[in-house]
């Protein structure tokens, strides 16, 4: 007869919960060391991290990366057209990707099959670099914030994604009792549809700030205003010039030294810099979160 607990569990359900308890902390250790390791990394001395002595704690504190990162006047400008881009632009993602997977999931639609043929297609096949380059050039959108946003309006895995919740979790039984108190389908998207969708709103609305914001290759390609330059690649050239500088001054000896001794410092800094925002932003959303990684994986 099996021993049990005060909590009805018997010696074989408590080593099972040991043994999942000892994965997940092992897990949890492999994913969360290598974010706490950049952390202690960018306030240490370079040479030790460099040779493996920074392993716990920071050796050799110093916050002379992030001075020197805060201390270009680029990086105000960088957040603050990031900031810009990727509030405005998710908003438009947003504003034009829900009403366009509504439309979509709706039955009654005949053309809704052809045209998500023509959203799936552009997955699949695109014009390329150049031909993309001419037509930004063509429509006037080269050296201007625009080119942020409206090139990239639609992502077609987010509008499957939300056509597919608005399938599966809006019955159209709601539909059919609100057009009976005379609700169209614009009154009821706004009124019914959206209130009942958070979890797929935030989702979504995350996917497309997360890529606003780590948006490197629109500002490196379409863009040569400095002033209108995003963080990413404002990062990049203070990482550049650093380690240029690193290297150059290598033959100089102690200034040499001097430079490579904090070089590592601010490509820590860098990193960190321009993954906090988007850390301190997700801990808001993460029920939503849960709840949208779901979509589609339950019926009934």
């Amino acid at each position: 007869m099996a021993i049990l607990t005060k909590k009805g569990k018997n010696v074989n359900d408590i080593i099972f919960d040991l043994f999942i308890y000892v994965i997940c902390g092992i897990i949890f250790f492999i994913i969360a060391y290598p974010l706490y390791f950049v952390v202690i990394a960018s306030v240490s001395d370079s040479t030790l991290v460099s040779t493996g002595k920074v392993l716990l704690f920071p050796k050799g504190f110093s916050l002379f990366g992030y001075k020197e990162i805060f201390q270009d006047a680029r990086i105000w400008v960088g957040y603050k057209n990031t900031m810009i881009y990727s509030l405005l632009g998710t908003f438009v993602n947003l504003l034009l990707t829900l009403p366009a997977a509504y439309v979509l999931s709706r039955k009654e639609f005949r053309a809704r099959r052809i045209l998500m043929f023509f959203f799936v297609f552009t997955m699949f096949f695109n014009g390329g670099l150049i031909p993309t380059y001419l037509l930004m050039k063509d429509l006037q959108l080269i050296d201007t914030m625009w080119v942020f946003i409206i090139p990239f309006s639609v992502n077609v895995f987010n509008l499957i994604i939300t056509r597919t919740f608005f399938e599966t979790s809006i019955p159209n039984e709601l539909y059919e009792a609100a057009s009976i108190d005379g609700c169209n389908h614009f009154t009821f998207f706004l009124k019914v549809v959206l209130p009942l969708s958070k979890a797929v709103v935030s989702v979504i609305g995350l996917y497309y700030l997360v890529w606003h914001w780590n948006d490197f290759f629109t500002g490196l390609i379409y863009i040569r205003d400095y002033s209108l330059q995003p963080l990413q690649i404002v990062l990049r050239d203070i990482l550049l010039s650093n380690q240029v500088f690193a290297e150059g001054a290598g033959s100089g000896g102690a200034a040499g030294g001097y430079a490579q001794r904090y070089a590592d410092q601010i490509k820590y800094g860098v990193i960190i810099i321009s993954t906090l925002p988007i850390l301190i932003v997700y801990p808001f959303i993460q029920k939503y979160f849960e709840k949208g990684v779901m979509i589609g994986s339950v019926k009934g």
